[in-house]
Protein backbone atom coordinates (compact mmCIF):
# COMPACT_ATOMS: atom_id res chain seq x y z
CA UNK A 1 0.00 0.00 0.00
CA UNK A 2 1.35 3.18 -0.93
CA UNK A 3 0.83 6.73 0.74
CA UNK A 4 -1.64 7.59 -2.23
CA UNK A 5 -3.96 4.24 -1.00
CA UNK A 6 -3.34 4.92 2.64
CA UNK A 7 -4.73 8.43 1.89
CA UNK A 8 -7.81 7.22 -0.07
CA UNK A 9 -8.66 4.26 2.31
CA UNK A 10 -8.40 6.69 5.60
CA UNK A 11 -11.12 9.38 3.62
CA UNK A 12 -13.51 7.03 2.23
CA UNK A 13 -13.54 5.05 6.08
CA UNK A 14 -13.68 8.41 7.50
CA UNK A 15 -17.23 9.14 5.13
CA UNK A 16 -18.52 6.31 6.30
CA UNK A 17 -18.16 7.02 9.94
CA UNK A 18 -19.46 10.33 9.21
CA UNK A 19 -22.59 9.18 7.39
CA UNK A 20 -23.20 6.45 9.84
CA UNK A 21 -23.13 8.97 12.48
CA UNK A 22 -25.78 11.75 10.76
CA UNK A 23 -27.93 8.99 9.94
CA UNK A 24 -29.52 5.87 12.05
CA UNK A 25 -27.42 3.85 11.12
CA UNK A 26 -24.82 4.02 13.75
CA UNK A 27 -27.68 2.88 16.14
CA UNK A 28 -27.29 -0.18 15.32
CA UNK A 29 -23.57 -0.48 16.52
CA UNK A 30 -23.45 1.97 19.41
CA UNK A 31 -25.58 3.80 21.51
CA UNK A 32 -26.86 7.31 21.15
CA UNK A 33 -24.65 9.07 23.59
CA UNK A 34 -21.77 8.08 21.40
CA UNK A 35 -22.82 10.04 18.18
CA UNK A 36 -20.14 12.71 19.09
CA UNK A 37 -17.34 10.52 19.31
CA UNK A 38 -18.31 8.30 16.08
CA UNK A 39 -18.42 11.68 14.36
CA UNK A 40 -15.24 13.33 15.55
CA UNK A 41 -13.29 9.88 14.94
CA UNK A 42 -14.89 10.06 11.23
CA UNK A 43 -13.15 13.74 11.31
CA UNK A 44 -9.99 12.96 12.52
CA UNK A 45 -9.64 9.88 9.83
CA UNK A 46 -10.55 12.47 6.93
CA UNK A 47 -8.17 15.06 8.50
CA UNK A 48 -5.40 12.23 8.87
CA UNK A 49 -5.88 11.73 4.85
CA UNK A 50 -5.75 15.41 3.71
CA UNK A 51 -2.19 15.23 6.25
CA UNK A 52 -1.13 12.01 4.29
CA UNK A 53 -2.01 14.11 0.94
CA UNK A 54 -0.02 16.88 1.80
CA UNK A 55 3.04 15.37 3.08
CA UNK A 56 3.10 12.87 -0.01
CA UNK A 57 3.07 15.95 -2.66
CA UNK A 58 5.91 18.41 -0.31
CA UNK A 59 7.82 15.06 -0.52
CA UNK A 60 7.34 14.87 -4.41
CA UNK A 61 8.09 18.19 -4.60
CA UNK A 62 11.25 18.52 -2.38
CA UNK A 63 12.49 15.22 -4.73
CA UNK A 64 11.58 17.34 -7.75
CA UNK A 65 13.37 19.99 -6.72
CA UNK A 66 16.42 17.67 -5.52
CA UNK A 67 16.48 15.88 -8.71
CA UNK A 68 17.00 19.29 -10.52
CA UNK A 69 19.82 20.26 -8.49
CA UNK A 70 21.49 16.67 -9.24
CA UNK A 71 20.70 15.51 -5.45
CA UNK A 72 20.01 12.00 -4.61
CA UNK A 73 16.03 11.88 -3.25
CA UNK A 74 13.50 9.31 -2.69
CA UNK A 75 11.58 6.74 -0.56
CA UNK A 76 14.61 3.81 -1.52
CA UNK A 77 16.64 5.07 2.07
CA UNK A 78 19.82 3.69 -0.33
CA UNK A 79 19.30 0.81 -1.13
CA UNK A 80 17.57 0.99 -4.10
CA UNK A 81 14.10 -0.16 -3.77
CA UNK A 82 11.31 2.05 -2.77
CA UNK A 83 9.45 0.81 0.71
CA UNK A 84 5.69 0.78 1.25
CA UNK A 85 3.55 0.55 3.74
CA UNK A 86 2.93 -3.26 4.87
CA UNK A 87 0.33 -5.22 3.06
CA UNK A 88 -1.71 -5.68 6.58
CA UNK A 89 -2.81 -2.04 6.08
CA UNK A 90 -5.31 -3.58 3.32
CA UNK A 91 -7.29 -4.63 6.05
CA UNK A 92 -8.86 -1.17 6.76
CA UNK A 93 -10.95 -1.75 4.03
CA UNK A 94 -12.99 -4.65 5.78
CA UNK A 95 -14.59 -2.60 8.20
CA UNK A 96 -15.08 0.13 5.32
CA UNK A 97 -16.63 -2.97 3.33
CA UNK A 98 -18.95 -3.91 6.20
CA UNK A 99 -20.33 -0.23 6.71
CA UNK A 100 -21.29 0.55 3.19
CA UNK A 101 -22.14 -3.03 2.28
CA UNK A 102 -23.68 -5.03 5.05
CA UNK A 103 -25.73 -3.16 7.53
CA UNK A 104 -26.27 -5.79 10.27
CA UNK A 105 -30.21 -5.62 11.67
CA UNK A 106 -30.69 -5.11 15.39
CA UNK A 107 -30.15 -7.91 18.02
CA UNK A 108 -33.59 -10.00 17.84
CA UNK A 109 -35.57 -12.88 18.99
CA UNK A 110 -32.70 -15.26 18.23
CA UNK A 111 -29.89 -14.04 20.41
CA UNK A 112 -32.58 -12.68 23.09
CA UNK A 113 -33.87 -16.47 23.96
CA UNK A 114 -30.56 -17.95 23.94
CA UNK A 115 -29.49 -15.23 26.37
CA UNK A 116 -31.16 -14.88 29.93
CA UNK A 117 -32.59 -11.50 30.93
CA UNK A 118 -30.68 -9.03 32.24
CA UNK A 119 -32.82 -7.29 34.70
CA UNK A 120 -31.35 -5.84 37.82
CA UNK A 121 -32.77 -4.02 40.59
CA UNK A 122 -32.26 -0.19 39.73
CA UNK A 123 -31.27 2.26 42.40
CA UNK A 124 -34.08 4.29 42.32
CA UNK A 125 -36.78 5.00 39.58
CA UNK A 126 -37.05 7.87 37.31
CA UNK A 127 -40.72 9.70 37.53
CA UNK A 128 -43.50 7.99 35.77
CA UNK A 129 -44.49 9.67 32.60
CA UNK A 130 -47.71 11.27 32.14
CA UNK A 131 -50.64 9.89 29.15
CA UNK A 132 -53.13 6.99 29.27
CA UNK A 133 -52.57 4.42 28.88
CA UNK A 134 -49.00 5.65 30.81
CA UNK A 135 -46.28 4.74 28.04
CA UNK A 136 -43.32 2.84 29.60
CA UNK A 137 -39.89 0.71 28.20
CA UNK A 138 -39.57 -2.76 28.64
CA UNK A 139 -36.89 -2.21 31.21
CA UNK A 140 -38.94 0.04 33.45
CA UNK A 141 -42.30 -2.09 33.47
CA UNK A 142 -40.19 -4.97 34.38
CA UNK A 143 -38.14 -3.50 37.17
CA UNK A 144 -41.36 -1.97 38.56
CA UNK A 145 -42.96 -5.24 38.10
CA UNK A 146 -40.62 -7.04 40.06
CA UNK A 147 -38.51 -5.21 41.99
CA UNK A 148 -41.30 -2.28 43.02
CA UNK A 149 -44.24 -4.98 43.09
CA UNK A 150 -46.09 -2.94 40.54
CA UNK A 151 -46.63 -0.04 43.72
CA UNK A 152 -46.77 3.03 41.19
CA UNK A 153 -48.78 0.80 38.14
CA UNK A 154 -50.83 -1.21 39.16
CA UNK A 155 -54.47 -1.06 37.97
CA UNK A 156 -53.40 1.51 35.47
CA UNK A 157 -53.35 1.10 31.47
CA UNK A 158 -49.69 0.71 30.32
CA UNK A 159 -48.70 1.25 26.77
CA UNK A 160 -45.44 -0.73 26.00
CA UNK A 161 -43.34 -1.40 22.37
CA UNK A 162 -40.54 -4.09 21.95
CA UNK A 163 -40.38 -7.40 19.51
CA UNK A 164 -41.73 -10.45 19.84
CA UNK A 165 -39.90 -13.71 20.84
CA UNK A 166 -41.11 -16.76 21.53
CA UNK A 167 -39.74 -19.98 23.85
CA UNK A 168 -39.51 -23.45 22.70
CA UNK A 169 -43.19 -24.01 24.15
CA UNK A 170 -44.43 -20.97 21.84
CA UNK A 171 -44.91 -18.97 24.81
CA UNK A 172 -44.69 -15.36 23.69
CA UNK A 173 -42.30 -12.49 25.33
CA UNK A 174 -42.36 -8.96 24.56
CA UNK A 175 -38.87 -8.46 24.53
CA UNK A 176 -36.01 -5.23 24.15
CA UNK A 177 -32.76 -5.42 24.28
CA UNK A 178 -30.81 -3.24 26.86
CA UNK A 179 -27.91 -1.40 25.99
CA UNK A 180 -24.86 -0.39 28.02
CA UNK A 181 -21.98 0.74 25.01
CA UNK A 182 -22.84 -1.06 21.38
CA UNK A 183 -24.62 -3.71 20.06
CA UNK A 184 -22.07 -6.40 21.19
CA UNK A 185 -22.80 -6.12 24.90
CA UNK A 186 -27.07 -5.46 24.53
CA UNK A 187 -28.52 -8.16 26.85
CA UNK A 188 -32.22 -8.99 26.75
CA UNK A 189 -34.85 -7.75 29.07
CA UNK A 190 -38.20 -10.09 28.88
CA UNK A 191 -41.49 -9.24 29.51
CA UNK A 192 -44.10 -12.86 29.33
CA UNK A 193 -47.41 -11.83 27.94
CA UNK A 194 -50.74 -13.13 29.13
CA UNK A 195 -54.52 -11.98 28.41
CA UNK A 196 -55.34 -11.12 24.99
CA UNK A 197 -52.83 -11.98 22.71
CA UNK A 198 -52.98 -11.93 18.94
CA UNK A 199 -53.50 -15.59 17.69
CA UNK A 200 -50.53 -14.96 15.17
CA UNK A 201 -47.25 -13.92 16.40
CA UNK A 202 -44.16 -13.87 14.14
CA UNK A 203 -40.67 -13.50 16.06
CA UNK A 204 -38.82 -10.25 15.75
CA UNK A 205 -41.95 -8.52 14.93
CA UNK A 206 -42.63 -5.20 16.42
CA UNK A 207 -46.00 -4.50 18.79
CA UNK A 208 -47.34 -1.68 20.68
CA UNK A 209 -48.81 -3.64 23.38
CA UNK A 210 -51.71 -2.12 26.13
CA UNK A 211 -51.90 -4.25 28.93
CA UNK A 212 -52.13 -3.84 32.36
CA UNK A 213 -49.53 -5.33 35.98
CA UNK A 214 -50.12 -8.31 37.09
CA UNK A 215 -48.11 -10.05 39.83
CA UNK A 216 -47.51 -13.44 38.31
CA UNK A 217 -44.19 -14.07 37.34
CA UNK A 218 -41.75 -16.70 35.83
CA UNK A 219 -38.68 -17.15 35.29
CA UNK A 220 -35.75 -17.14 32.44
CA UNK A 221 -34.81 -21.08 31.41
CA UNK A 222 -31.30 -19.82 30.41
CA UNK A 223 -30.48 -17.54 33.70
CA UNK A 224 -33.37 -18.40 36.18
CA UNK A 225 -33.50 -14.47 36.25
CA UNK A 226 -37.27 -13.55 37.03
CA UNK A 227 -39.63 -12.23 33.92
CA UNK A 228 -43.08 -10.21 34.97
CA UNK A 229 -46.34 -10.84 33.25
CA UNK A 230 -48.09 -8.27 31.32
CA UNK A 231 -52.25 -8.60 30.93
CA UNK A 232 -52.76 -8.26 27.25
CA UNK A 233 -55.79 -6.22 26.63
CA UNK A 234 -54.77 -4.75 22.97
CA UNK A 235 -51.74 -4.87 20.90
CA UNK A 236 -50.94 -3.82 17.20
CA UNK A 237 -47.96 -4.15 15.00
CA UNK A 238 -45.57 -1.07 14.82
CA UNK A 239 -42.72 -0.26 12.53
CA UNK A 240 -38.84 -0.61 13.65
CA UNK A 241 -38.31 2.54 16.14
CA UNK A 242 -35.74 4.40 14.73
CA UNK A 243 -33.47 3.36 18.13
CA UNK A 244 -34.20 -0.68 18.60
CA UNK A 245 -32.08 -1.36 21.74
CA UNK A 246 -33.46 0.35 25.39
CA UNK A 247 -30.37 2.50 26.62
CA UNK A 248 -32.98 3.17 29.82
CA UNK A 249 -31.05 2.12 32.20
CA UNK A 250 -28.40 4.01 31.51
CA UNK A 251 -30.38 7.18 32.74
Amino acid sequence: MNRQAQAAVLFLLGSALLHAGFTNLYLRYVKAGLQPLLLLSGAVLIAASLATVWYEWRGRRKADDAAEHGHDAGDDHGDGHVHREPRVSWLLVLPLLALILVAPPALGSYSAMRTGTALQQPYGYNKLPTGDPLPLTVVDYATRAVYDHGRLIKGRPLDITGFVALDGAGHPYLVRMALNCCAADAQPVKIALTGKIPPVLQPDKWLEVTGTYTARRTKDPVNNGPIPYLRVTEAKPVPVPKDPYDESWNN
